[in-house]
């Protein structure tokens, strides 16, 4: 068993503290809070330190990159914190494994694959292609081991409210409440189950044929957030679902006071048209498929049910 740092505590983080934690490896949480479950060593500590973040990794088998500045302020706050992430990996010879996303290849007319270009026309996607493409360069030099693990939308236990799927989508349907989606709930969606991230990233510290590469999450068939509210419904035993598009007016207005729904406004294409994540390349190379579409909204069921 091995040692892992992971520098955030949230959703992705604090997940993947828990499973490397019962895969019996000693596992660190790194929060400007110092939170974290119990089974980790958690430290509070600014990641952009670069210095105190070595000294945190020192004798790490893998680093991983779960952290999550503030959504409308990517392009400032990325570029210190992935340079002091990326510097540590350097340095003490840790795994970087980063918790990506699909901004990167900006719109797309087709499913996306690995291998597509990162073409992002936005700040928020060509902030998180050039992590990438620094990473990579990184490790093609020979000066470090860094992987990437990208995923589409999450839903599942703990998705929480900054996701289209998540807190704000799913409670009030399970209540039988209208839901409000931001754009057309009719446009098919690629999502992407919140532990099957976590597993993901897992495996890609410890498995030297994800290093050097970028692989996305293994996700389902793609649904529209309609058909997701059914099926949700219908396994709950809900009454049928009521999916409303927020008006755009409505978004606007909101965007006055808020800067990240003026974020969402710039990026509506990923919503405006179909989403598509194509996960064959991880299936095939690992043999791991995504967590079966039912089994997941059971999950997350019972999950808001406890809550």
């Amino acid at each position: 068993m091995g040692k892992h740092v992971i520098v955030g505590a949230g959703q992705v983080g604090r997940g993947l503290a828990v499973l490397l934690a019962e895969q019996g490896h000693e596992v660190v949480v790194v929060s400007r809070s110092g939170s974290g479950p119990d089974s980790a060593t958690n430290v509070a500590a600014d990641a952009t330190d670069q210095d105190r973040l070595i000294e945190i990794t020192k004798g790490a088998d893998a680093l991983h990159n779960c952290a999550a500045p503030p959504y409308h302020r990517w392009p400032q706050e990325w570029p210190p914190l992935f340079a002091a992430l990326l510097a540590t990996a350097k340095a003490t010879g840790a795994v970087l494994v980063t918790a990506g996303n699909l901004y990167g290849y900006g719109p797309v007319d087709q499913p996306m694959t690995e291998n597509l270009p990162l073409a992002a026309t936005l700040a928020k996607g060509q902030v998180r292609a050039k992590m990438w493409t620094d990473a990579l360069a990184a490790h093609q030099a020979g000066r470090a081991r860094v992987t990437e693990v990208r995923s589409s939308d999450y839903f599942g236990p703990g998705a929480g409210d900054q996701t289209p799927a998540g807190s704000r989508f799913v409670p009030p349907l399970l209540a039988g409440k209208r839901a409000m989606f931001p754009t057309d709930p009719t446009v098919p969606h690629s999502w992407t189950y919140l532990p099957d991230v976590v597993r993901a990233m897992a495996l890609a510290a410890t498995d030297e044929r994800a290093w050097g590469h970028a692989w996305h999450v293994p996700t389902n068939a793609a649904m529209s957030p309609q058909e997701l509210a059914e099926r949700l419904c219908t396994l709950a035993g809900a009454p049928a679902p009521r999916v409303t598009q927020l008006p755009r007016w409505a978004m606007s207005a909101i965007g006055v006071a808020s800067p990240v729904v003026r974020e969402l406004k710039k990026t509506r294409y990923q919503f405006d048209r179909p989403f598509l994540l194509d996960s064959t390349a991880f299936e095939t190379t690992f043999g791991i498929g995504p967590t079966p579409m039912d089994d997941a909204l059971r999950a997350t069921i019972a999950w808001e049910r406890r809550a």
